[in-house]
C-alpha cells in the first residue's frame, strides 16, 4: 500500500510539472504569434493606425486618441503637430512620445459633453484653425477621443474655409461620427462665418459631381 501511494503520488507529481511545462509553452507560442502577426509576409513590419484615422489634406491628418501601438505607424508621417482637442492632460507615454520625435503640441481643451448641452467654443475653434492653417506646423495631426466629434467640427470649419458646399461637409462628418451624428455639431459648422480666413486656396470636392 505504502508502495501504491508513492506510486500515485509520483505520478500526481509528473502531471502538476507537465502542466506547467504546458503554460509556459502556451505563452511562448501566444508571444510568438502576436509578434508574428505585425509583420507581413515578407517578415516587413505591420502598421496600426489610430481609430477612425484619416487624411485631411496635404500635410493635415485626423484620427481618435493615438495610443502606443499607434506610435510606429506614426512615426511614417514625420509629424512636426499634433493638435489635441480634450481638456485632459496628454497621457506621459504619448508625451514621451512627442519629445523623441521633435512633435509639437498644441492643446485646445474642448469639453466632450452631449446633446443638448453641448457647447462648442467658437474662439477656441479658431485658435485651432489658424495652428491647422499654418504650413509651418505640417505634417499635423488633429484628434480627440474618438475622432468624431470634437475632430469632426474643427474638419467641418475647415471645409468652410476651403470653400466646400454643406452637403460635402455634413457627408464627410457623418462618415466619421455614424451613429453618434450629431444635429448640434452640424449646425455650428452651417453657422461657422469663415469669411475671416483669407487667401486659403479652395480644396476639391464633391459639391460639383452633385
Amino acid at each position: 500500500m505504502k508502495l501504491d501511494h508513492e506510486l500515485h503520488q509520483h505520478e500526481r507529481d509528473i502531471c502538476r510539472t507537465i502542466e506547467v511545462v504546458q503554460s509556459a509553452f502556451t505563452k511562448q507560442s501566444t508571444a510568438t504569434a502576436t509578434a508574428a502577426e505585425k509583420l507581413d509576409s515578407n517578415g516587413e513590419e505591420l502598421y496600426t493606425p489610430p481609430l477612425n484615422f484619416s487624411m485631411v489634406d496635404n500635410g493635415v491628418f485626423r484620427s481618435g486618441f493615438p495610443d502606443s501601438a499607434n506610435f510606429p505607424f506614426l512615426k511614417t508621417l514625420g509629424l512636426r503637430s499634433i493638435v489635441y482637442l480634450c481638456p485632459e492632460p496628454y497621457p506621459e507615454h504619448n508625451m514621451e512620445f512627442l519629445k523623441d520625435n521633435r512633435i509639437q503640441l498644441f492643446q485646445f481643451g474642448i469639453e466632450g459633453t452631449k446633446e443638448p448641452f453641448v457647447n462648442i467654443p467658437e474662439d477656441t475653434i479658431r485658435e485651432a484653425l489658424k495652428v491647422v492653417l499654418d504650413v509651418r506646423n505640417h505634417p499635423l495631426l488633429i484628434h480627440c477621443k474618438r475622432g468624431k466629434h470634437r475632430t469632426g467640427c474643427l474638419v467641418g470649419c475647415l471645409r468652410k474655409i476651403q470653400r466646400w458646399c454643406l452637403t460635402s461637409i455634413f457627408d464627410e462628418y457623418q462618415r466619421f461620427a455614424a451613429a453618434k451624428a450629431r444635429l448640434s455639431d452640424q449646425r455650428f459648422m452651417e453657422l461657422f462665418d469663415a469669411s475671416g480666413f483669407k487667401d486659403i486656396p479652395p480644396c476639391p470636392c464633391s459639391c460639383s459631381r452633385r
